[in-house]
Formats: structure tokens, sequence, C-alpha cells
């Protein structure tokens, strides 16, 4: 089984949580999530250095990362992210296609 982290911007935590839902039903794919606040206090510093280390973890431990990159928005975090799992030879799958001109 296949496993895959889904990277992505917070504004689009609903379209991530769908997401993962449609990979794992549908594809049958493990699928590995950020932390997300649902309506919660905002996370310290310290806490979200803490969940960014865990997400690159997630990263390290996936054979492929899921952008959820709705509208082609793809922010400075994810683009990061990006960089990392292609450093990693990961597989790099996007919600969008990507225009390239």
């Amino acid at each position: 089984m296949k496993v895959i982290t889904i990277c992505g911007s917070m504004r689009f935590q609903n379209e991530m949580i769908k997401a993962a839902a449609e990979l794992e039903t549908k594809q049958g794919l493990c699928v590995l999530q950020p932390v997300y606040n649902c309506g919660g206090d905002a996370y310290s510093e310290q806490e979200l250095q803490k969940l960014a280390a865990a997400h690159y973890k997630k990263i390290d431990i996936s054979d492929a990362i899921y952008v959820v990159n709705v509208g082609g928005y793809i922010g400075e975090s994810t683009t990061r992210e990006i960089e990392y799992a292609k450093r990693l030879n990961k597989e790099i799958v996007y919600m969008e296609q990507l225009w390239l001109f």
C-alpha cells in the first residue's frame, strides 16, 4: 500500500480533508495529513515548529506527496515541502494541473 502525505495551505483545510478521504476510499492509499486547527486557540511558535517537524517526518516516510493547490495556489510553506520531497525523490501529485507557459 502506497503512503502519501497531504500538503497545502491551511486555507484549504476542508479540501485537504476531502482529498484524504477520497484517496483512502477510492484509491486505497494510506494518507498522512497535517494537523488542523479546528477553531481552537492559535498555536505558539514552539508548537508550530513541532508541527512542521512532524509534517516533514511524514514526508520522509511517504512514497509521495499530494499537493492540494486549489486554483493553482501554492504558498511558501508548501513550496518548501515540495522542494524537500523533490530532494528525497518522492513522487509529487498535484490536485489541480499546473499550467507552465
